[in-house]
């Protein structure tokens, strides 16, 4: 059993334990203070909203950490500290209700912060209510959501650990989606666009479930979305759907059940260029970046991408690989100036 950095507990009171976590720690401007942690969490009483996040790292000994939150999400990749050093990074985190999927339990309210790595060392955390924080909403199904258990993940879930203070991301993703789906609900598209500000970006990948859908509906359904982002001043992104992970002899993707040709023969990331170009929207062309990953990988190379070998599932991805095709649509952010200068890492 991997055990707590004593460099946290030293940042309380050298060979104390850590206090229990407080049942309110200021509902308003959140809280600061290793007080608000035990056990390896720091949970912080906190109504839903946009939080900053100053993370202090680094003791005695050479140290490793990282931090995860809410529903398993990656809000700090690990990070190296020293030994006898101090390093700080500093994130933004949306707190909702439901804390997961939108369509998913509510989850616990407030903010759960889990500090982990190869050898975690949290010297000191600080939490405020985020005042220009900027908005990436994703829009998606289960390949995008905050999966809710190991081994799956969406690369929506791996998203935040690539941004830096300024800039969050609300996933309101939700597995089993389409566009007719998504639409329909009353706890997601007519949820997400009220919350859209002008400026916010509007990352929209669904396909996979519009097995049944005509291309006549699924065209209009994603003008629809299109349009209604920018009614409300934010930056509507079409994105193509990751590939399934599904091989021709040959060891290339190029086949209807790999590239997302629903049994219509409607051709998902051919509508979505053609949209994105009749609308001039900007376009993260995610079906031809990950199929060029996965064929560059192979056959055996890109199973622990997917959960090929754990649920003999060629469609959702694992840690890796949701981490993986995470990056590549902080790439595209980065490219089509998505995001502010100095929110990226590129690390």
């Amino acid at each position: 059993m991997r055990r707590f950095s004593i460099a946290v507990v030293a940042a309380v009171t050298l060979g104390a334990a850590l206090p229990s976590v407080p049942a309110h720690a200021g509902a308003g401007s959140g809280g600061r203070g290793l007080a608000h942690c035990a056990a390896g969490t720091c949970h912080f009483d906190v109504p839903p909203g946009t939080y900053d996040v100053r993370v202090t790292l680094g003791g005695k000994a050479a140290s490793g950490t990282s931090v995860t939150g809410e529903s398993r999400r990656s809000l700090l990749p690990e990070t190296v500290a020293p030994a006898g050093k101090r390093v700080t990074r500093s994130f933004t985190v949306n707190v909702r209700t439901p804390e997961g999927e939108p369509t998913g339990p509510e989850g616990t309210p407030g903010l759960d912060l889990r500090i982990g790595g190869t050898a975690p060392a949290l010297a000191g955390i600080e939490v405020k209510r985020a005042r220009y924080a900027r908005q990436i909403f994703l829009v998606g199904d289960s390949t995008v959501c905050d999966q809710p258990g190991d081994p799956y993940s969406g690369w929506g879930q791996q998203l935040p650990q690539y941004l830096r203070k300024g800039v969050s991301v609300a996933n309101y993703a939700d597995s089993g989606e389409s566009t007719v789906t998504y639409l329909g609900n009353p706890r997601l598209w007519a949820t997400v666009r009220p919350l859209i500000r002008p400026g916010d970006a509007v990352l929209v990948q669904l396909a996979h479930n519009d097995k049944t859908t005509d291309e006549a509906t699924y065209r209009a359904n994603l003008e629809a979305l299109v349009a209604g982002v920018r009614e409300r001043g934010g930056q509507p992104v079409l994105v193509t759907p990751i590939v399934r992970r599904w091989f021709n002899p040959d060891g290339t993707l190029n086949n209807g059940t790999a590239l997302l040709v629903n049994g219509l023969g409607v051709d998902h990331p051919a509508v979505i260029r053609s949209v994105a170009a009749a609308r001039d929207v900007p376009l993260i062309d995610l079906t031809a970046k990950t199929k060029a990953l996965v064929e560059s990988l192979g056959v055996e190379g890109s199973k622990a991408l997917y959960l090929t070998n754990e649920a003999r599932d060629n469609t959702h991805t694992s840690v890796r690989g949701a981490t993986a095709y995470a990056g590549l649509v902080r790439d595209e952010l980065v490219t089509l100036h998505l995001v502010p200068k100095g929110t990226v890492r590129v690390g």
